[in-house]
Order: C-alpha cells, then structure tokens, then sequence
C-alpha cells in the first residue's frame, strides 16, 4: 500500500501516527534502560535516539520530568502528600508544584504512601501544606456528594495521546458514563478503540481523570484500577447525585 495509505490506516487503528508511535517505544526503551542504571548518553543511543537533544525536547511532556531526575528516581523533585478518610476508603493526593500529580483510593495509608514513593523513589516527599490540604478536602466532598467534578490543577505526565484521552474523559459529566468506542469517536479516531483502554488503563489521577466512567458496550462495568466495588460505589453515587439535581430543576 501506498505510504499515505498507510499512515491513515495506522492511526485509525492506533490513535497515533507512525511518528508519534516510535517516538513512544523510543522513550519506552529510553526510560528502561534509566531505570537499569546506565548514563543517559548511553540510554539515549540505545534506544534509538539520534541526539541527546531529541530526548530532552520529548521528555517533559511524556515523563513529566527531565531524563536526569528520572535517572535519579525523581531526585529533585519536590512532592507534598496527604492520605485522607473517604467514604470510599483511604484517599492520597500527591502534588508538584506544577499541580496535583497522583490521586489514588485504597483500604490502608501504609499502601499508598508505598505506592508513591514507589513511582517517585528519590523525589523529597514532604507532608501537604494547606493548599493540598484544601484541594484534598474538596476531593472528600466529591466523593460524598459527587454533584460537580472538581477543577484542580494537574500535572498530567503522560504521552501526548494519554493526554488527549484524559482530558475526552474529563468532558463525561458526573452521572453519566461512555464507552471506550464513545472515547474513541469523541478524538475522532473511532478505531483506536484498544489505545483508548490503554490510556484508561495508564491513569494515575483517581476520580480527577474520571476513568470510572467507563463501561462496556453492553453496560457492563470494565475494570478500576482502584477496585470494581469503588468503581461501582462511584457510579450510583453520581447517578444518585445527578437525579437529585434533575428534581431540583423541575
């Protein structure tokens, strides 16, 4: 087939060009190999890269940091925490300065504050000043009373087609819910269905990235990160939230 043929063909199916596509699995190899130990010179050749200069212009957006702070495991890097008390469990919310970059629920602190310096092995993790604590607490009314999605500051890490996703998903108001297909059709690739649930899969920001709005064709509740039960606790309290609302309108 013709190379323009082909270039079409690949991002309906994909989501991404063919260019986009090698320059992740470039960095996918370039991050690899950081995390192995070997100096940046090194990982950038390896990887396929032609210059030192072409990482460092993709890297920020795609890894949210530099290669050097993810060599060193987000040395540098400056992240204020909180774990706070939901209805739903335990809540962390984590923050650069750049804004809120990991939100996650689960059963116990001591597993998300492992969970995070898991992701950020050499980052300064410090305790929340009063400006997480304040965007934490407005998290804890969404979850009580999910009438309004909270508009917060992130620091989206990412590639650049994850991105895109997320922020289709942040269109998908409370109380309502869209199929991978729906995503899909809404970046007008309709059949970058699989890369759609890839970038679902890949979300970090619980609840901020609305991913528990997705359902299968049928209705049926895909998977959560976080947990099914979350998940399924989430949707009856927006459509619960959201009911309340048409009433009160009428």
């Amino acid at each position: 087939i013709s190379r323009f043929h082909f270039h079409r063909v690949f991002k309906a199916a994909t989501g991404t060009t063919p260019r986009e596509w090698g320059r992740a699995h470039r960095l996918g190899r370039f991050t690899d190999r950081l995390d192995a130990g070997e100096d940046i010179a090194s990982a950038t050749y390896a990887a396929g890269f032609g210059a030192s200069s072409r990482v460092y212009e993709a890297a920020p957006a795609a890894l949210g940091m530099t290669p050097a702070a993810r060599q060193k495991g987000g040395r540098g890097e400056t992240i204020r925490y909180t774990v706070v008390e939901t209805a739903l469990g335990h809540a962390l919310v984590a923050a650069t300065a750049k804004g809120i970059c990991m939100t996650a629920l689960g059963d116990d602190r001591a597993t998300l504050e492992a969970e995070l310096r898991h992701r950020f092995p050499a980052a300064l993790i410090w305790p929340a000043d009063s400006q997480l604590a304040e965007w934490a607490e407005r998290i804890v009314r969404f979850v009580t009373n999910p009438d309004t999605q909270p508009d917060l500051p992130l620091d989206i890490r990412g590639t650049a087609f994850q991105a895109r996703v997320w922020r289709a998903l942040q269109q998908v108001p409370p109380g309502r819910t869209a199929t991978y297909t729906e995503i899909a059709a809404v970046l007008g690739q309709t059949r970058a269905v699989r890369a759609v649930a890839g970038a679902c899969a890949a979300n970090k920001l619980a609840l901020l990235v609305p991913c528990h709005r997705i359902v299968r064709e049928d209705g049926n509740l895909a998977g959560y990160r976080w947990g099914i039960e979350r998940k399924r606790e989430l949707l009856a309290r927006e459509r619960e939230a959201n009911a309340g609302r048409v009433e009160a309108a009428e």
